[in-house]
């Protein structure tokens, strides 16, 4: 069902500098569809789902991605090739740019808020120069009534303006475009690219800084969804790993997606009102929810589609980062409020395309650290040009790219919360068995929703509580038996049928930790540099 509200307050944009603008404020969702297909920015598709091309960047630029450097950042931010300074005059100069290109122009205004606990919640206010990029705003964040409107009182401001070129030569940044977080003035400023991940990554990567630092709240760029028992799971994962798929599970009610922080209360929140889900290859058979979420509301990014405005969600001609998103409502199974309490198990996806991690592990508190210190997954064959192997693919705490703090303060609460709240943490292979990439096999599905759902409801843990097998090269407990699963598939090495060829993939693999984790040794502790594989090549 699509959103027809809108709200009768206008709003003014002098403050920020945009002048004489057609302000378009808290269109509904029908309307910001009808005027993007009016303006010929997108299509729609035989769904009623809108489909557009977010033009030449098809996935977030890491490297135009800064950080405003000031008393605020300079001693707490962990300055490098994630956080890119920015000077502050700087930035004002290219934010007058920005809103002068703005002003006179049509700017669609949009309200709305982050965190789905009361007492955590962001404000933000949402400006952008394109319908559909204010439409993805509605998605994907939190929808104030609108009795709460006529008083809102925006923290954070988001300033979007994809027809905007940065000139490298005066305005301190490396290309075109840009993503800047300046955490004084508490503004993002997005310019010279149309892809809308930007949008919710620089509020997540605000919290990032804002939750740790400021409310001792642990943030994570995870999934999460809970069980009637009230037992919460969290999913950590890189994209393309699952996290969207495995979430959503018809037993269990969908907390959240992506992003949620952890409290000292020991209760999980959701940051988002919505999903933004992968869909190369979708079916309806394997993501019935993601399939069924495609509908009027939902925007598809960069997908082909024929005369009949049928989408092919396999073809990857324009992007391999096909995209929906929508808000979370159109999944049918979910948790209201998006909150949940006390965290049972936490499940680390890897899609391992070296084929040698076990498909599911039990971790000890210093092998969970290591991992997700290391945020381990692998890249394959023909995702990125002149890769034709898989290798090794690693972001800190499963989110390096949004995580302004050093990963061992994230490292550190997790493992404190762990240790707190006695939850189980398992490692999750959802790649490769048989073998590697181009000669073994994508796990099954239906087998690893079958481990997960046998570590959630305690059956796997009964029936290996004695008899886990310590694998020989990276330390963790493999199991011997689960329900539901052949007890072949539980072992990488078994599936292989040779033995020298899996030994060596897997100590090759090993190293590769090991020489990723070198850059953190200094901040680890003895029982985080426990959790490292046993054997060296």
């Amino acid at each position: 069902m699509m959103d027809h509200t809108q709200a009768s307050k206008t709003v003014s944009l002098e403050e920020y500098g945009i002048k004489n603008a057609k302000v378009q404020y808290q269109l509904s969702s029908e309307q910001l569809h009808n005027l993007t297909i009016k303006k010929g920015q997108g299509v729609e598709a035989s769904s009623g789902a809108l489909a557009v091309n977010t033009g030449e960047f098809t996935g977030r630029s890491p490297k135009d991605r800064f950080i405003v450097k000031d008393d605020v950042t300079k001693d707490r931010v962990w300055w490098g090739d994630i956080n890119i300074p920015m000077k502050s005059d700087a930035f004002d100069k290219l934010y007058n740019k920005v809103t002068d290109y703005l002003s006179d122009k049509e700017v669609f205004v949009r309200d709305s808020y982050a965190c789905a606990d009361d007492e955590y919640r962001l404000n933000i206010r949402v400006i952008t120069e394109f319908p559909w990029i204010n439409m993805f705003a509605h998605n994907m964040f939190l929808r104030p009534e609108e009795s709460e409107l006529k008083d809102f009182d925006p923290e954070w401001t988001i300033v979007n303006a994809p027809g905007f070129m940065a000139d490298p030569e005066v305005d301190g940044v490396r290309q075109s475009n840009f993503a800047i977080l300046d955490f004084t003035r508490k503004i993002v400023l997005i310019g010279g690219t149309g892809y809308t991940g930007e949008v919710k990554k620089g509020i997540f990567s605000a919290l990032n800084f804002i939750l740790p630092v400021f409310k001792n709240t642990l943030p994570m760029h995870c999934s999460a969804n809970v069980g009637e028992d009230g037992d919460t799971a969290i999913f950590f994962g890189l994209s393309g790993t699952g996290k969207t798929t495995l979430s959503a599970d018809p037993n269990r009610k969908l907390i959240g997606d992506d992003e949620h922080g952890w409290t000292n209360e020991n209760t999980v929140f959701n940051f988002e009102g919505g999903c933004y889900a992968k869909v190369i290859n979708l079916s309806a058979e394997n993501e019935p929810d993601i399939f069924n979420a495609i509908k009027p509301g939902a925007i598809l990014e960069n997908v082909i589609i024929d005369e009949k405005g049928d989408v092919d969600f396999a073809d990857t001609s324009i992007t391999q980062n096909t995209r929906v998103s929508y808000p979370i409502y159109h999944i049918n199974n979910i948790q209201v409020p998006s909150t949940g309490k006390n965290p049972k198990n936490i499940f680390f996806l890897t899609a391992d395309a070296f084929g040698v991690l076990p498909p599911i592990s039990k971790l000890t508190p210093g092998q969970a650290a290591y991992h997700f210190i290391s945020g381990y997954t692998a890249k394959v064959a023909g995702t990125e040009a002149g890769i034709d192997e898989p290798l090794p693919s690693f972001s800190a705490c499963f989110g390096a790219p949004f995580m302004p703090l050093h990963p061992t303060k994230y490292a550190e609460m997790l493992s404190n919360k762990m240790q707190e709240s006695g939850v189980n943490v398992w490692l999750v292979n959802t790649g490769w068995t048989g073998g590697p990439y181009g000669v073994g096999t994508r796990m099954k599905l239906k087998y690893t929703r079958a481990m997960i759902t046998a570590a959630m409801d305690g059956s796997l843990e009964a029936a290996n509580k004695d008899s886990y097998h310590e694998h020989s090269v990276f330390g963790v407990l493999q199991p011997h038996t689960c329900p539901n699963v052949p007890s072949e598939v539980l072992s990488p090495r078994a599936t292989w049928n040779n033995d020298e060829g899996y030994y060596k993939t897997a100590y090759k693999l090993a190293d590769s930790f090991k020489a990723n984790f070198k850059k953190y040794e200094e901040y680890a502790n003895d029982d985080i540099m426990s959790g490292a594989p046993k054997v060296k090549l």
